[in-house]
């Protein structure tokens, strides 16, 4: 499966524009929860995405809005291309009583049905499952719909991961996986996970599609996205897109990534999705300072009401929190 121009052909400057805000908006949505929970108003995981907003927003652009994403917890960016709010992701973060999880989890463990966001589950491995059973569901009723779900190159090495693709390739599943190849899976480094030259070679032992790409070029990424999504809802099953990008911050907040060579992060900064992106589209003409500007205060104005909105919003009541440890999906 090669990268096909003809998706990017169909952009629109209002597309690019869309994109750089969402990545933008992914960036400095992290940094302002990153901020909450070094203050003490977060409790437990704080993820980073920065130096994945390429491929989180280059891979859920390419769905549409009745296809069902199934993101990790460095995939932020993708809630929000799903039409995901600012205040409702914001309430789950701070764990208020109007969240999704009604304040009983925090970060990216919730569903939204109504969006068809299925959050991820903290066993990385063990979403794949859950996605390709509901691929099996959208099969079985001949919906015209598509499951992208996403794994990290460490979550790829677990049985479940084997088991669902087995599982989707031999029924022609209309799902995708992304393995967000970003070189350490907490603190081990690739070459000490596996000796196979690139994480999508794995693709031929289940007789379907597998492709590396360039994670950090949001483009390439939504190109080849694209063509496997819309290879899936034609009815010729998976593909796995392996999509090699550099996690720039540790494993979470309270990790600062000392087992990481600052050569490494120093390459890998030359490489910044954003600027990359950003660079692109002044030379086109598509983005000015002027342009540039208005977006990022639009972004700085959205995350702070979001903050304060969730800031002010009750808490959930310790007594109903005793009830309904799992969540009701209508």
């Amino acid at each position: 499966m090669k990268t096909s121009s003809i998706y990017l052909q169909n952009l629109t400057d209002e597309d690019f524009i869309k994109l750089y805000y969402f990545m933008n908006l992914m960036r400095q949505f992290e940094n302002s929860v990153l901020n909450l929970y070094r203050q003490g108003k977060i409790v437990g995981g704080v993820y980073s995405g920065m130096g994945n907003e390429a491929t989180a927003i280059g891979s859920a652009y390419a769905l549409i809005s009745t296809d069902y994403l199934f993101p990790m917890h460095r995939d932020s960016g993708a809630h929000f291309v799903k039409g995901q709010n600012l205040r409702t992701m914001m309430l789950q973060y701070l764990g208020k009583a109007d969240s999704p999880t009604k304040g009983r989890d925090g970060s990216g463990h919730y569903a939204d049905p109504k969006l068809r966001i299925y959050g991820n589950i903290s066993h990385l491995g063990a979403m794949i499952p859950v996605a390709a059973g509901v691929a099996l569901a959208i099969k079985y009723k001949n919906e015209n719909n598509v499951v992208l779900n996403y794994i990290g190159e460490g979550g790829s090495n677990v049985g479940d991961f084997h088991e669902a693709l087995a599982f989707a390739s031999v029924l022609k599943l209309p799902l995708v996986l992304i393995i967000e190849n970003n070189q350490y899976a907490y603190s081990t480094p690739v070459y000490k996970q596996t000796i196979a030259r690139q994480f999508s070679d794995r693709a031929i032992g289940y007789g379907i599609p597998g492709v590396t790409i360039d994670g950090t070029d949001v483009l390439e990424v939504y190109s080849v996205c694209k063509e496997a999504i819309e290879r899936a809802r034609r009815g010729e099953g998976p593909s796995i897109i392996e999509s090699v990008t550099m996690r720039m911050q540790g494993h979470a907040a309270y990790d600062d990534a000392w087992y990481v060579p600052k050569a490494e992060l120093e390459k890998w900064r030359e490489k910044d999705p954003i600027e990359k992106f950003e660079k692109l589209l002044l030379d086109k003409n598509i983005l000015n300072e002027s342009l540039k500007k208005e977006i990022l205060v639009k972004i700085k104005s959205e995350i702070e009401d979001a903050v304060n909105f969730a800031t002010n919003a009750p808490d959930p009541s310790p007594t109903e929190n005793l009830f309904k440890v799992f969540m009701e999906i209508n």
